[in-house]
C-alpha cells in the first residue's frame, strides 16, 4: 500500500500505457510542452517524445476528429479535452462518429479511443468551465463512460479503456486532482462495475466522481447520529451496473442519489427510475436526490457553494427519508 495523489496516479497510469503498448499515443491542448492543465502529463514527452506526446491546435472539432481517426487506422489514442465545455465542439465526431461506427458497419469496424476530460464545478471558473455533463454522453449508445473518483481507478482504469475495443470517455472531477489516497498494491482495473465505498444498512446514497468525498463525510456525519449509510461509488456512467445499486437498495431498502449535474434530466433519475423500475416493492420511502441547482454556476464562492451538493444537503437528505 502506498500513499499517492490523484494526478500522479493519472501521469503513472499514462506511463504505464505509453510503455506497454507502442501504438499508445496522448494529444491534446498543452499536453507536451506545459504538461497539461492539470499537469497530469508533465515530463511525459521528455520521456516519449514529440511522436507520442502531441500538442495539437486549439480545435477540438479537429483534433478529437483526427485521434477518432487514428483509432481507425489502428493506434491506440488518449485525447485529452482541457475542460467538458469544450468537449461540446467535438460532439459530432464523438457522438455521430466514434458511437455510431460499429453499428454503421455492421460491427465491422470500432473506434478503440480514450476521451479524457476534467469536469465539474466548485473552483470559481464561473458558468462556462463548470459544466457536469457525464449524463449527455451516458446517454448514447457505443460509448463507455467512466468517472474515476478515486486514486485506485484514476492508476487502474485507464489501461483497460485502452483495451476496449470501442470509445471511452474518462471524466475526471477537476476538485479530484489534489487528492491523495492509498493505492493497493495490487490496484484493481474495473470498468464493468460499481464500488461499495462504505457498508451500511440504513439508506443507500449512490454518487459518482466529485460528489464521493461529499458523500463520504455524509456518512461519517450519519454515523455519529446513529444511522449507518451505505456508499455506492457508480465509477462507470455507462453501462449502469443496475445490479450493485438494485442489491443495496434490497438490503438498506431507501435511496439517496447525489449528482452534481442539474436535477431536471440528470443521471440521478435514471438511477431512480432504474430502482423504480426494478425493486420498487423493497422500497420503504420514495427515491430521493441531492443535485445542482437549476442555473448556471456562479462566480462567486458563496453562491457556487449553494448551488452546488454539500454535506450539509446529503446529511438533512437522508434523515429526512428517516423521518428524523
Amino acid at each position: 500500500m502506498s500513499r499517492i495523489g490523484y494526478r500522479e496516479a493519472l501521469r503513472e497510469a499514462h506511463r504505464e500505457a505509453l510503455q506497454r503498448d507502442p501504438r499508445v499515443f496522448l494529444m491534446g491542448e498543452d499536453v507536451g510542452r506545459y504538461g497539461g492543465s492539470y499537469a497530469v502529463s508533465k515530463g511525459l514527452l521528455a520521456e516519449f517524445g514529440e511522436q507520442r506526446i502531441r500538442d495539437t491546435p486549439l480545435s477540438e472539432l479537429g483534433f478529437v476528429g483526427a485521434g477518432i481517426g487514428a483509432a481507425l487506422g489502428g493506434a491506440r489514442p488518449i485525447v485529452e479535452i482541457m475542460t467538458v465545455n469544450f468537449s461540446l465542439l467535438a460532439l459530432d465526431p464523438i457522438v455521430n462518429a466514434a458511437a455510431l461506427y460499429r453499428h454503421m458497419s455492421g460491427g465491422q469496424f470500432g473506434v478503440p479511443v480514450v476521451i479524457r476530460m476534467a469536469t465539474g464545478a466548485g473552483r470559481q471558473l464561473a458558468a462556462q468551465h463548470s459544466h457536469s455533463l457525464e449524463n449527455w454522453y451516458a446517454h448514447v449508445p457505443g460509448l463507455r463512460v467512466l468517472a474515476p473518483a478515486t486514486v485506485e481507478d484514476a492508476r487502474g482504469m485507464l489501461w483497460p479503456a485502452l483495451q476496449d475495443p470501442d470509445p471511452v470517455l474518462i471524466f475526471e472531477h477537476a476538485q479530484l486532482y489534489n487528492l491523495e489516497g492509498e493505492l493497493p498494491e495490487p490496484f484493481t482495473s474495473d470498468i464493468s462495475h460499481a464500488a461499495v465505498r462504505r457498508e451500511g444498512r440504513d439508506v443507500s446514497i449512490v454518487t459518482y466522481g466529485g460528489c464521493l468525498p461529499k458523500v463520504l463525510d455524509a456518512a461519517q456525519a450519519l454515523a455519529a447520529d446513529g444511522i449507518s449509510a451505505e456508499v455506492i461509488d457508480l465509477r462507470v456512467l455507462r453501462p449502469l451496473d443496475d445490479a450493485a445499486i438494485c442489491a443495496s437498495v434490497r438490503k438498506t431498502r431507501r435511496l439517496l442519489v447525489v449528482d452534481e449535474g442539474w436535477r431536471s434530466g440528470s443521471l440521478a433519475a435514471e438511477v431512480m427510475a432504474r430502482v423504480v423500475e426494478q425493486v420498487f416493492y423493497e422500497l420503504d420511502a420514495p427515491p430521493a436526490r441531492v443535485c445542482s441547482q437549476e442555473v448556471p454556476i456562479p462566480y462567486a464562492k458563496h453562491m457556487e457553494e449553494a448551488a452546488l451538493p454539500q454535506v450539509g444537503q446529503i446529511v438533512a437528505a437522508a434523515k429526512g427519508m428517516l423521518g428524523r
